[in-house]
């Protein structure tokens, strides 16, 4: 099991660097983070993505995330947690990903989302 707490300050996780390079649009890094077999089954939709989807949207507004938290992370599945936007104007979600590697890219990756309204607190959050 891979501990964050016990790695050298230069080691990136797969889902780091993943994370990384998508919000930058780094194509290249991509490529070598993504499996060529990859498949991403989005929680809204019948649409099954592939490599060259995510390529085209890494680096755009299309979908801008923070919030980014790497939950588990083993040389076999990653799971992480962010915050996504969209261009379109839809509601704002809390994505929860589960990421499956092969050969030591993410090979597929499967996610489920709350979405979150303007006025969403936290319980307890008085404020």
């Amino acid at each position: 099991m891979l501990n964050q707490n016990y790695l050298p300050s230069w080691y990136m996780s797969i889902l780091a660097k993943y994370q990384a390079a998508f919000e930058s649009g780094d194509i290249a890094a991509l490529n070598s983070i993504i499996h060529d077999e990859f498949t991403f089954t989005p929680h809204v939709g019948d649409a099954i993505m592939k490599k060259e989807d995510i390529l085209a949207f890494a680096g755009t507004d299309t979908v801008k995330t923070e919030k980014h938290r790497i939950l588990f992370e083993n040389d076999d599945v990653g799971v992480e947690h962010a915050i996504a936007h969209f261009s379109n104007g839809s509601t704002s979600e809390a994505v929860l990903s589960f990421h499956r590697f092969k050969d030591g890219m993410i090979f597929a990756t499967e996610t489920g989302a709350t979405p979150l309204s303007d006025d969403y607190k936290l319980v307890g959050d008085n404020n």
